[in-house]
């Protein structure tokens, strides 16, 4: 199976982690000691990203290992 040349997944971990930093980081400047508990609320919403956009991953691929083993055993039977 070819792999697509723009996987969105990819860009949507990409994106949501970049978005995150920032997010650290501009609550880290503007509120100084205060960002602390923002900051961890932030990071787990990355951690909780990044484990959904893994597990769309894995079904997506199950799904189309799936596809292609039924398309050879239709292959095979025609």
């Amino acid at each position: 199976m070819p792999q697509p040349a723009f996987d969105v997944l990819r860009a949507l971990a990409i994106g949501s982690q970049a978005l995150g930093l920032i997010a650290i980081i501009t609550l880290e400047t503007m509120l100084g000691d205060g960002a602390r508990p923002w900051q961890g609320v932030t990071l787990g919403l990355m951690l909780a990203a990044a484990l959904m956009l893994a597990l769309v991953r894995v079904y997506r691929r199950n799904r189309q290992r799936k596809q292609h083993a039924a398309r050879l055993g239709d292959s095979d039977h025609a």
